[in-house]
């Protein structure tokens, strides 16, 4: 039985201006304003369907405006929104955002964060430092404290009905990924991954299955030594400290249906020998969440669909999923 919502709204950002997440957010508005939640979008209110927005000026004055229209709370910085263009000039707009959205979040006027997809290009043309929403919001947070006992990310995780997947190195190529892979990193992420199994998810006592690097988990040497002497080292480690992980298993079969039975949730060396399967296995309703940060974070598990936007075409079902899931473990952290 999943705990009760947590009673702060839910900011949810707006995200690329030429994008859908203007459009998904009233979609998901229309969805869930019958749940027992609450969220508010910070954005441009001139991005959104007139007659579906109310403006508001604090997350406070989204409740008792929700039943009747999407919140929006407006940004000091203006957009200058082409549907289905990422321009630079909306970079200032799009990082208020963002960071109002995890302002909030750390006061305690928002329960959490769930952020619509940024055009990363677009954003780094516009002087944005980062690579992506994971590193970004670590830095926002870096300075709070978690909670007693937690373990500090920041992990990816995509999580769908059924798998949930974390890949080590992010965003990387696959030459750098490999050379950047050690043993510290694996054990770090599988003690972020354990620790948010058992509080975010109420998993009590975490499976964790651990792939290889190389095909065939390296094939005993024949095909790469990174499996024997990085990973089967940090799974061993991992054992010791308590954890239940096992591996390096071949990447290739995690993740049919009975081996999927045996663990919580598969870590992985690559990005997207995490992200196949998980968006094979549920591309429209997986969802984002960014691990071992002092605020719950989620995001639908897509990009910002530059080529549909404005068409009414774009489906909601990974942002319903992501502020559900938000609501879900910010309710697990206020218990």
């Amino acid at each position: 039985m999943p705990p009760p919502f947590a009673p702060a709204p839910l900011a949810l950002t707006m995200g690329e201006p030429g994008g859908v997440g203007p459009e998904i957010s009233v979609k998901a508005w229309q969805k869930l304003r019958g749940e027992n939640l609450v969220f508010f979008v910070i954005g441009d209110p001139a991005l959104f369907e007139s007659g579906a927005i109310v403006e508001i000026a604090h997350p406070e004055q989204a409740a008792p405006a929700f039943s009747k229209a999407l919140p929006v709370l407006p940004l000091k910085n203006k957009t200058k929104a082409a549907l289905g263009i990422a321009s630079p000039d909306n970079s200032a707009a799009v990082i208020e955002s963002i960071e109002r959205a995890v302002a909030f979040a750390l006061s305690g006027a928002a329960s959490g964060v769930v952020t619509s997809p940024i055009q990363k290009a677009a954003l780094i043309a516009g002087g944005f430092q980062f690579t992506g929403h994971t590193e970004f919001l670590a830095k926002l947070t870096r300075h709070a404290p978690l909670p007693k006992g937690r373990t500090r990310g920041p992990v990816m995780m995509i999580a769908g009905p059924v798998l949930k997947t974390v890949p080590v190195t992010i965003h990387l190529s696959v030459r750098d990924a490999a050379n950047a892979l050690n043993a510290s990193m694996i054990e770090q992420t599988a003690r972020v991954v354990a620790d948010s199994l058992r509080n975010d998810f109420g998993v009590a006592a975490p499976r964790l299955a651990i792939s290889g690097l190389n095909p065939h988990a390296g094939e005993n040497g024949a095909l790469g030594t990174e499996d024997a002497a990085i990973i089967a080292p940090a799974i061993a480690a991992l054992k010791a400290a308590g954890i239940d992980a096992r591996g390096p298993l071949p990447a290739d079969t995690m993740f049919h249906e009975e081996a999927r039975a045996t663990y919580d949730a598969a870590l992985c060396m690559l990005h997207d020998q995490a992200l196949i399967p998980a968006k094979t296995l549920s591309f429209h309703d997986a969802v984002n969440i960014t691990l071992g940060l002092p605020i719950v974070r989620t995001s639908p598990d897509h990009g910002t669909a530059l080529d549909i936007a404005g068409k009414g075409v774009a489906r909601a079902d990974s942002l319903s999923a992501a502020i559900k899931l938000a609501a879900s473990m910010a309710a697990r952290r206020n218990k």
